[in-house]
């Protein structure tokens, strides 16, 4: 990661200790701090005078204005006491700084979530720092954004903006606060305003989750204290053309202003490099208090002509190569008077209309298919760099591609570990609220004021200077389910526009068109609900044809461990028992209230629960042969001649608290049926099986073609007797996403029982197996009623008998497991996946546990779905985790040598076990030291 910041001993240690209170998050534990309301919260920043030094408030004292009668003159003086405050991290809502200190219970847990006290967030929030200079030499800014919703900023004693002017989440503000700044003490204090994502252009949760109570209120996004000279550096950045197809040379246009702040003429030396190699500089003189733009291009500055430039590829297309940038300004006589750095990358992204009228992505000129999911920040916006890597490890390890953010923009952080892992991100404002008031008829939102039109342009301006130069972002989508009208699309665009905006700008991430911008060229057809595996294959609703911007079959129920950490006993009874009971930790949402339509279809399908424990082992089947489906559909069809399928974005990648739907991996990084159905269908060379044609196809997402494959499928019989077999040879198949077609499995095959198994073995040229793929089936088919089909599901009238998985015999499975420790190789479990990625100086020591499992069985039974946990001395799970494979099926006789790597410090002191359970296998647990 880059050095953007500088930032003081005395920051660090203040944020240490913030982190301290807020290092339980993750687990959703309570914090172990007892609140300190009797205490005077102290919250001070050491400021250097360095020119171009930009330090974040450390942390703030925060408290509801109902509990402060003293004038906001008072409260923002040096040296205001704040016994009785609350302590917040440099990036904190109300409550996330009351749970971590214990004033109000874990969220996360039950429905604890209900006995937090919505009023006490219904009047403005205090939230106070102090920050110390030595000298005021320099020129003194307050650079923010990440006020949600609105604010009065104070310093000093004296107002220097309203909550008229410091409005929207996204907005930037540099308030030039010099004339007040004193050597030694200054205090600075934000009055926030309640937040209401139907009224402000904010930050809303819709159907995700259960929203919390103060609906995110507070400051989420650094607020920067920015020193400077007599000449002020801005909005630098890097426009880059890449040769196509060629990728032999690249032109870079450096761009940034400079701001004279004196009222004298001055002479401002600005220069710069990139890397080590290249280096620039101009003379720009300036008139008293004039900006000009200043711009470097090839054209006079020929080093900015690359030749063989190091180009950035998205993970598994080649290496994540970074550039940096590095300006200055100075002024003869009055030496360094500002300086930025950041990266970027070499890369072209365009995504025309293909004949059918999909979007579709190329990246350097390669083709590709979008296989994406949504992501999601923490319910209370808790940042924590380490548990972000290790979600985007995660990401990778899936073989996902893109991920995207409707809202909830991540910081600046998130997209440099975006660039760095190669995952693609899909930015664009959020539906169902405020942002989409203007157009959406009867949705929430209210419809927009005059005022509302300045905000949402200031809101896309600063988004674009903010994400332009990072290479994994590859579009905005200025509408989510409504496109824009003509005057708010032409704010957006005429924004980006002067933001030098890199790459297409898309109306709507549903099937609309807005007058500058066009068709979007996606759809939203959902579903969102329950459906059967087949689905996927059809070129209709939510099927895998052209761009689905967000689809699922909805509920994702985690592994025990998790559910057991995040429901109460009787909450946990009724999951299993009653399917028509609401779900406090699925949605707000009546649609989703309750997991009836999930519920009834596993029962129909696998036969009614008998237990808890029963319930989840289905629910890992179902949810793993459909989430496999819906990334083997959209692969297969990628290649189509017709009405191919050119994206899908899994809906949701991960829940911001503790969920039972629409999510691939949970709260705690636990990783269940979803996960590794995900992982099975995106590996790099798979073989995979057709719900609707039968056909077994060979898909090559590698960058080389293969040729001298072969595959096999077989048929079982749920008693593992053997009904079909056949081999083919000789399989060759291109590479980007190529597919060829092994073979079709005959509509019907004699003696086949009426659930059974399908066994596909894919091998290399020289005999190793390179992909393995199990699917319990059924000679009843699922049958779908299109002709009901609304915005979230098709509903299913007849089920596909699985039921004969229950009489499947005992499955008798061995493990043997070793485990080795290596030096630090990265914070997240995404250690050596690509350039740059989970790499680092005093990077926490990581271990490899190596296991071999085997179906040491004597008759024809296999081990189906046999999962694996890698779990401490307590049975807890090592969390996070990457395996090289999982929920893997066996036959007797055979076996499968997995690795499992993870940070050594997450055992905690404990010697690492591994936990082996499956569908028809008992439960036990080996060692693995």
């Amino acid at each position: 990661m880059f050095p953007f910041r500088v930032r003081s001993v005395r920051w660090e240690a203040s944020v240490l200790a913030v982190l301290g209170l807020l290092g339980a998050f993750v687990a959703g534990a309570p914090a172990a701090a007892p609140s300190p309301r009797a205490a005077h919260v102290r919250a001070v920043t050491d400021v250097p005078g360095t020119p171009g030094s930009t330090t974040p408030l450390s942390a703030y004292a925060i408290r509801s204005t109902a509990e402060v009668p003293d004038a906001a003159a008072l409260v923002s003086a040096p040296g205001y006491r704040t016994a009785g405050w609350h302590p917040a991290g440099s990036r904190s809502t109300v409550l996330a700084a009351l749970v971590a200190d214990g004033t109000h219970p874990d969220p996360f847990h039950s429905t604890d979530q209900q006995r937090i006290p919505a009023a006490d967030f219904a009047v403005p929030w205090w939230f106070r720092a102090e920050f110390t200079v030595a000298d005021t030499g320099a020129r003194t800014y307050l650079d923010f954004s990440g006020v949600v919703s609105a604010a009065d900023v104070f310093v000093n004693g004296e107002q220097v903006a309203t909550a008229s002017a410091v409005a929207g989440a996204y907005t930037h503000h540099e308030l030039d606060v010099t004339a007040l700044v004193r050597a030694g003490a200054n205090a600075v204090a934000f009055r926030i305003k309640p937040n209401d994502p139907r009224k402000n252009l904010t930050m809303g949760w819709l159907d995700w989750l259960q929203p919390p109570p103060d609906q995110n209120m507070g400051i989420v996004r650094d607020v920067l204290v920015r020193r400077g000279g007599p000449v002020a550096l801005r909005d630098a950045h890097v426009v880059t053309s890449l040769a196509l197809p060629s990728l032999a040379s690249a032109d870079l246009t450096v761009k940034a202003k400079v701001r004279n702040e004196t009222a004298e003429a001055v002479t401002a030396a600005v220069s710069g490099t990139i890397g080590s190699g290249i280096t620039f500089r101009r003379d720009v003189p300036l008139r008293a208090h004039e900006t000009k733009t200043v711009a470097f291009t090839p054209a006079d500055t020929p080093q900015l002509r690359l030749e063989r430039p190091r180009v950035w590829w998205p993970a598994g297309m080649g290496a994540q190569e970074l550039y940096e940038l590095d300006l200055s300004v100075a002024v003869p006589g009055a030496g360094p008077s500002d300086r930025t750095r950041h990266g970027f990358g070499v890369r072209s992204v365009r995504a025309p209309l293909n004949k059918d009228g999909a979007r579709q992505y190329s990246v350097n000129g390669k083709p590709l298919l979008i296989r994406g999911a949504g992501w999601s920040p923490d319910e209370l916006l808790r940042w924590d760099a380490a548990y972000t890597e290790d979600r985007l490890a995660y990401a990778r390890d899936l073989g996902l591609n893109t991920l995207r953010l409707e809202g909830h923009l991540e910081h600046d952080e998130f997209f440099d570990l975006a660039d760095r892992y190669g995952i693609l991100t899909l930015p664009g404002w959020q539906c169902c609220t405020k942002w989409e008031g203007a157009v959406n008829g009867t949705e929430a939102g209210e419809g927009w004021t005059a005022a509302d039109h300045p905000v949402a342009r200031a809101s896309m301006a600063a988004e674009a200077a903010r994400l332009r130069d990072h290479p994994s972002v590859i579009s905005f989508l200025i509408g989510s389910d409504f496109a824009p009208n003509a005057e708010i699309e032409k704010g957006y665009v005429d924004a980006l526009e002067a933001a030098d905006w890199p790459t297409p700008v898309i109306p709507a991430a549903s099937a609309k068109s807005a007058p500058l911008t066009g068709a979007s060229g996606m759809r939203m057809p959902g579903p969102y609900e329950w459906v059967p595996p087949g689905y996927w294959y059809d070129k209709r609703e939510g099927g895998a044809t052209g761009f689905n911007s967000e689809t699922s079959a909805g509920p994702d129920i985690p592994t025990l461990d998790t559910l057991r950490r995040m429901m109460s006993p009787a909450e946990l009874t009724s999951l299993w028992k009653d399917p028509a009971a609401p779900q406090y930790h699925r949605s707000p949402s009546r649609t989703y209230s309750t997991l009836k339509v999930y519920d009834d279809a596993l029962s129909g399908r696998y036969g009614p629960p008998t237990g808890l424990e029963d319930y989840v082992a289905k629910a890992q089947l179902a949810q793993y042969e459909n989430v496999r489906a819906q990334y083997e559909a959209y692969a297969r069809n990628a290649t189509d001649a017709s009405k191919p399928s050119t994206g899908v974005i899994y809906w949701m990648f991960n829940s911001g608290w503790t969920s039972l739907h629409w999510q691939l991996v949970d709260r705690y990084l636990d990783q269940n049926g979803a996960y590794f159905g995900a992982k099975k269908a995106n590996e790099p060379l798979h073989v995979q099986y057709s719900y609707d044609d039968r056909t077994v196809a060979v898909v090559n997402r590698r960058t080389a073609p293969v040729s001298g494959l072969t595959a096999r499928v077989s048929l079982f019989n749920t008693d593992g007797t053997r009904k079909y077999d056949r081999t083919v040879t000789g399989l060759d198949v291109g590479g980007d996403g190529a597919r060829t077609t092994a073979l079709t499995v005959p509509a019907s095959v004699d003696g086949l029982s009426t659930t059974y198994l399908a066994r596909l073995v894919l091998t290399d040229a020289d005999g190793r197996e390179v992909s393995r793929n199990v699917y319990w089936l059924s000679t009843r088919r699922d049958v779908l009623d299109y002709t009901e089909s609304n915005w979230y599901i098709t509903p299913t009238t007849a089920y596909a008998d699985l039921t004969g998985l229950r009489s499947m015999a005992r499955a008798s499975v061995s493990a043997t497991a070793t485990t080795s420790t290596g030096t630090g190789t990265g914070a997240g479990t995404g250690a050596g996946t690509g350039t740059g990625a989970g790499t680092g100086v005093g990077a926490p020591a990581t271990s490899t546990t190596v296991v071999t499992v085997t179906n040491t069985g004597t008759g024809n039974t296999p081990a189906l779905l046999t999962d694996l946990h890698l779990v401490d001395g307590k049975d807890a799970p090592v969390l996070p985790v990457r395996w090289s494979d999982n929920q893997i099926s066996l036959w007797p006789g055979e076996s499968a040598t997995l690795t499992a790597t993870y940070r050594t410090a997450d055992l905690h002191g404990s010697a690492p076990r591994i936990r082996i359970s499956g569908w028809n296998t008992p439960t036990a647990t080996v060692p693995a030291a």
